[in-house]
């Protein structure tokens, strides 16, 4: 058996590849690949039109917020975001928790004026900031919900009066929260939702239409709302993967559930971690993630070895972001338990072996 923690593109419920492998030879007993089914055929707008009625219920999702699949991956959407709602005069307030934020922040500024109203740079990211202001004026705050390479994660999300705006690529759908808070979310779907290649963007249609700049046609969003999703041709077949996972987090429990074994999970994990004496955590505890536990050894050369360790046991995906080195588990909705089980056996045997 092998045990996925890669980072994404991650590991997907076997029920999901089972269905999708079914489909690319024969779609729905139509004799048709749904890799070549039209886009704007009645099976192919029921698919769509299932996965974003399944987003919205999932989450709870008002009837102000409309849900789209759209090409790409999350970080289109750093200046896809601002050149819908950010006039060159205006200001939009961004947290800095890592290089996901520091590159919206990058595309932002092409837009309008970006004040960073908070960093965790000056300790390599290790940590969220939890004493900072928005300015009243901001057209919008923008944070990054949980941070792939550094292992952090907002626990709470910040309070505040200006429109929110969250890139929850890594840990969308894996615990409950108040969505309509948010006037804007996007993530990339190859991590808990499905294959790389599409994005979803969950937007509150009130918020639109507000900026003065002319918005090149597949940019603006009311677009894609009024087409539902459907203004060109859609990755399809990323899309009906979506699907089979919303599917399949449904059938499983929904969010609440997730979290709940998302909990079990990181728990399992960051327990050997502060249990070791070779191994150990980056992250601050309150903010450690439950999506991705990054962990280091001081001997580099042992890392190395821990890493040759794992081979054969199956264990793959655990070396940590080149920027940052070391160990990096990432815990994503469809990862079993067992398989944090494994590889506490194998950081266990490890240790007393080194």
């Amino acid at each position: 058996m092998i045990h996925n923690f890669n980072a994404g593109p991650s590991v997907l419920p076997q029920s999901v590849f089972q269905q999708a492998a079914s489909a690319v030879i024969n779609f729905n007993n139509t004799g048709l690949s749904i890799l070549e089914i039209g886009h704007r055929t009645p099976g192919f707008i029921d698919l769509m039109e299932e996965a974003r009625a399944l987003v919205k219920e999932l989450m709870s999702l008002d009837d102000n917020h409309e849900v789209l699949f759209l090409h790409g991956g999350a970080s289109t959407q750093f200046m896809q975001v601002p050149m819908n709602l950010l006039d060159n005069k205006e200001t939009a307030a961004y947290t800095d928790t890592g290089v996901w934020g520091a590159k919206a922040i990058k595309e932002a500024a092409l837009f309008g004026k970006v004040d960073v109203v908070c960093s965790s740079k000056d300790q390599n990211y290790s940590y969220i900031p939890k004493d900072f202001a928005v300015p009243n004026d901001a057209k919008f705050l923008h944070i990054t919900t949980n941070n792939t390479i550094y292992g952090t994660q907002w626990q709470n999300i910040p309070f505040t009066s200006n429109s929110m705006v969250a890139d929850m690529s890594s840990d969308i759908l894996s615990r409950k929260l108040n969505f309509n808070q948010f006037d804007l979310i996007y993530a990339g779907a190859q991590k808990n939702m499905g294959a790389a290649g599409v994005n979803i963007v969950i937007v509150n249609k009130n918020i639109l239409g507000k900026v003065k700049r002319r918005i090149p046609t597949m940019m603006d969003y009311r677009n894609h709302i009024a087409e539902e999703s459907i203004l060109n041709t859609p990755p399809v077949f990323a899309v009906f993967v979506c699907l089979l996972t919303l599917r399949w987090l449904k059938a499983e429990g929904g969010i609440a559930e997730m979290e709940k074994r998302n909990n079990i999970k990181s728990e399992i994990l960051y327990n050997a971690i502060d249990n070791s004496k070779i191994f150990k955590g980056t992250a601050a505890k309150e903010d450690r993630s439950k999506m991705n536990v990054c962990f280091v050894m001081d001997n580099k050369a042992a890392e190395a070895q821990f890493l040759e360790y794992l081979q054969p046991l199956g264990i793959v995906g655990i070396k940590g972001h080149r920027s940052v080195g070391g160990f990096r588990a990432s815990l994503y909705n469809a990862l079993e338990s067992r398989s944090v089980e494994v590889l506490v056996k194998a950081m266990n045997n490890f240790e007393h072996k080194y």
